[in-house]
């Protein structure tokens, strides 16, 4: 018997409440159990916060399973700046980081950048040159070259920077870990502050200020920022540290820091962390900035991209983001970093035309190397069903596409993974991915305690290293060892978690702009998943070379266009595709907004499906 709060949902808006499974699917296309993301308790609070807030039924259910409660919907449906952000001053050497940037802008010391080859990186880059610039300071950008130098800092890049004139450089989205790099700066004039998030050791590097809110003594909270979100923090205190030292009463301008909100959310959704409190109000605000189109490198990238919907999270993480990313992995480290601090609309758009082309050839280098990962990886699991972790490596892998490869691994096999470029004989770097509940970035860090890499380090779910050859036999039985019981915890718990379930009938556009206003959706804030039950393949057509176009009907003969990325050769898309004018499937996955030709319709993003009369 269905209870009153799903009977007021939209026409065929349905779900199951057994507290186990949804639709009963134990074993899906994709080996995963689909739950309700709601159990009885959380529909009684959707009906409640429906009730008090005067929302639909279905804004409610998708509000009570991501945090909601009674008291804070209003935070949730308009996250603001003003509501979420916290004083800079909470995060642990915050004060003294600031009051030492403002001295470097008052005296107008030389300030070098020195940031990582990421989305992240590169935004963390741009929000500081572009602060410097608005006090009329130049700056000078050094990204590393992912595949000559490596991650983070470098003692050779450090000396030359001291050497062009730095007496400030500012180390962002990276020096937490580099000691030895760092200490490279002692006595020499120059001073050095860390703007990061990585996860930190007990011991810092010996540096002027090291404002981390994952380093151990931050008590801030605020653990899940990226590092442009630290950034923007940094120079909202030091904004407020040159007003009230008077800076600003000679005439110069405040700079305009909302303005630069678009950059943050880039990074906070390419970056993959939490979209929770402060992050969720970065991104809801920094998309409206970035309708406004007032960044010329952001413009510039996205009509390359030929984006033309208003930008979204899936623009920001499968168009924008990947393209800023391929100048570190195929290109010019320095081109994201570039096309987001320039204001010269000849120089942004010749940076975006050259991420477009890098996008390209990194995918196709890509697929080559993801073909062959995938070989080694099913002839590995044959012999070892168990293994807890993927471990291969080629000399003639692209360095800087390790980490795609080894989050595709991760997706397809849902266990860790770690994708390594022998450079040499003698010297590889690898990155791994991991799943929910296994801490990748602590048993590489430990990994580094033992001794078996020559550098290492990163977050729960992410982590790069660097290994030579004489160690990796050493680092992969540490690796397995340490990861066996966590890992085999989780596996088996591999999840698909779920909103409810629709027909084609109910998918209207009032029914998305429900569902947009608990946005936006990302990590930590999940895109509602619907499951469409025991519809027909009406027809399914391949695009490009691993895309299946799905036509699904429901039994009372409406129909759903909807798309399975990177489905052909998968078990998902080769059951989508035996499954054409056959038996009825249950289908699984999400509804977006897509504008193509001035008009708007809802395209659905098939994630999995599953074989009703199969538990």
């Amino acid at each position: 018997m269905k209870t009153a709060a799903l009977r007021r949902m939209p026409a065929g808006f349905e779900g199951t409440l057994a507290p186990d499974t949804f639709l009963g699917v134990k074993s899906s296309a994709r080996g995963l159990t689909w739950r309700n993301r709601l159990d009885a308790a959380g529909i009684n609070l959707a009906t409640a916060i429906s009730q008090r807030h005067g929302l639909p039924d279905l804004l409610g259910r998708v509000l009570a399973a991501r945090g909601g409660t009674l008291d804070n919907i209003p935070v949730l449906l308009n996250p603001s700046l003003k509501e979420c952000m916290p004083d800079p001053s909470i995060l642990r050497d915050m004060d003294k980081a600031a009051l030492r940037f403002a001295k470097a802008i008052e005296t107008g010391e030389p300030v070098a950048i020195f940031g990582d080859y990421d989305v992240d990186g590169g935004s963390s880059s741009a929000l500081i040159a572009r602060f410097l610039c608005a006090h009329g300071r130049p700056s000078r950008i050094y990204i590393p070259d992912r595949l000559l130098e490596g991650y983070g800092p470098n003692a050779a890049a450090i000396g030359t920077l001291i050497k062009e004139g730095a007496k400030l450089i500012v180390a962002v989205d990276c020096g937490t870990t580099s000691h030895a790099p760092l200490a490279v700066a002692k006595n020499t004039g120059c001073e050095i502050i860390v703007i990061d998030h990585h996860q930190a050791d007990a011991v810092l590097p010996d540096v002027h200020a090291v404002v981390n809110p994952n380093r151990q003594d931050d008590v801030s909270g605020l653990g899940n920022l990226c590092a442009a979100g630290v950034v923007f923090l940094l120079l909202v205190a030091t904004t407020r540290t040159l007003r009230e030292r008077g800076f600003y009463k000679s005439g110069t301008p405040q700079p305009p820091l909302l303005e630069w909100l678009d950059i943050v959310a880039l990074a906070t959704v390419c970056d993959v962390v939490p979209l929770e409190g402060l992050n969720r109000a970065y991104v809801a605000q920094g998309l409206k900035v970035m309708k406004q189109r007032r960044n010329v490198g952001l413009k510039a990238l996205a009509d390359a991209a030929g984006m033309k919907e208003v930008p979204n999270p899936y623009h920001l993480g499968f168009v924008l983001g990947p393209r800023i990313n391929a100048g570190g992995r195929v290109g010019d480290a320095g081109l994201g970093a570039r096309l987001l601090a320039t204001d010269d609309l000849i120089e942004a758009g010749s940076i975006a035309a050259k991420l477009d082309k890098h996008n390209r050839e990194r995918k196709t280098i890509e697929a080559a190397m993801l073909e062959a990962a995938l070989a080694e990886a099913e002839h590995t699991l044959m012999a070892t069903p168990d293994l807890p972790i993927l471990i291969s490596g080629s000399p003639d892998w692209h360095k800087g596409l390790v980490g795609l490869v080894a989050s595709r691994l991760t997706d397809r096999f849902q266990r860790p993974s770690c994708v390594i470029a022998w450079q040499t004989e003698r010297e590889g770097t690898g990155s791994l991915r991991s799943i929910a509940g296994v801490d990748i970035g602590g048993a590489v860090r430990a990994a580094v305690e033992a001794g078996l890499l020559l550098k290492g380090g990163g977050h729960a779910m992410a982590a790069g290293l660097t290994v030579s050859k004489d160690k990796y036999e050493a680092l992969t039985s540490f690796l397995q060892k340490r990861l066996a019981e966590s890992v085999a915890d989780h596996r088996g718990t591999a999840t698909l978690d779920i909103d409810g379930a629709l027909t084609p009938n109910s998918v209207t556009l009032d029914l998305l702009n429900q569902i947009e206003q608990a946005g936006p959706f990302g990590q930590g804030n999940p895109t509602p998943r619907f499951v469409f039950p025991a519809h027909r393949v009406k027809g399914a057509r391949v695009m490009g070379e691993a895309h299946l176009r799905v036509t699904i009907e429901a039994g009372d003969g409406s129909k759903l266009e909807g798309v399975a990325f990177r489905a052909v050769g998968q078990p998902l898309g080769e059951l989508i595709q035996s499954s054409v004018g056959g038996m009825p499937l249950h289908f699984c996955g999400s509804l977006r907004r897509d504008t193509w030709g001035g008009r708007e319709k809802i395209e659905f993003t098939i994630e999995d499906v599953a074989d009703p009369r199969k538990p």
